[in-house]
């Protein structure tokens, strides 16, 4: 349905849960390294992917450039930002669009950013929070496209 990258993720436990997501809403993930972790074998990946790992379409790049080379870059890419006052709400999604989360610590790089400024999203909030939960945050800006687009969901 929809294509949900994540940038040097950090945190196992986010990249099993966002795999969960990503199969129940028929996504594929990009993981575009370095991660914040060993591999993605790992013990805290698994348990949080739980049985939904093996039927997930997973795909792991060395680098963006790597990930460019084989997902050429369109106006169909939305990267998720705090550095925008663009509401995702206001995205109009279509399927097979790319969806961009940045490291757990510091969101996505500005050199990504600047690719297409009129792409980036945010989940509004309150100004005393600085982020949520790298996969609260997939699951929300997702789960907005998957509205959006329900009659392709299968």
């Amino acid at each position: 349905m929809f294509n949900i990258v994540l940038h040097e993720p950090r945190m196992p436990g986010n990249v099993g849960t966002i795999g969960r997501t990503a199969v129940a809403l028929n996504c594929k993930l990009h993981l575009i390294k370095p991660y914040g972790f060993g591999d993605i074998t790992e013990k805290e990946v698994r348990r949080a992917g739980l049985d939904y790992w093996k039927d997930l379409e997973l795909f792991e790049y060395e680098n963006i450039d790597e990930f460019w080379a084989k997902n050429p870059f369109s106006n169909r890419h939305f990267f998720a930002t705090t550095k925008t006052n663009k509401a995702y709400f206001d995205a109009k999604f279509e399927v097979g669009d790319y969806i961009y989360f940045g490291r757990e610590d510091a969101g996505l790089p500005e050199y990504i950013l600047n690719k297409n400024k009129e792409c980036c999203i945010t989940i509004p909030m309150v100004k005393i929070a600085r982020s949520l939960n790298l996969s609260n945050s997939v699951s929300i800006i997702c789960y907005e496209a998957l509205r959006q687009n329900f009659n392709f969901f299968k």
